[in-house]
């Protein structure tokens, strides 16, 4: 199994910008982003947190990428 990058909030919203999506939403902590074709995901920003295995899983599925598309965003 290969290693993935820790990655913080802002990297991770950075990244799927670049792959299109946009916040449409802030409620608390939490980013909504929503790609033109409909996918959407959110995604917790808190300070000095890195984002977990799990929920870095969750945003791929929800947002139809694979690990690979993430990782040339980055």
């Amino acid at each position: 199994m290969s290693t993935f990058p820790s990655l913080t909030a802002p990297k991770l919203i950075k990244a799927l910008r670049k792959l299109g999506f946009e916040v449409i939403r802030i409620k608390g902590s939490h980013h909504f982003l929503q790609h033109p074709d409909g996918r959407c995901t959110v995604v917790p920003v808190h300070r000095g947190e890195t984002i977990g295995r799990g929920l870095l899983a969750q945003v791929l599925r929800d947002c139809e990428l694979s690990r690979e598309e993430l990782l040339e965003k980055l």
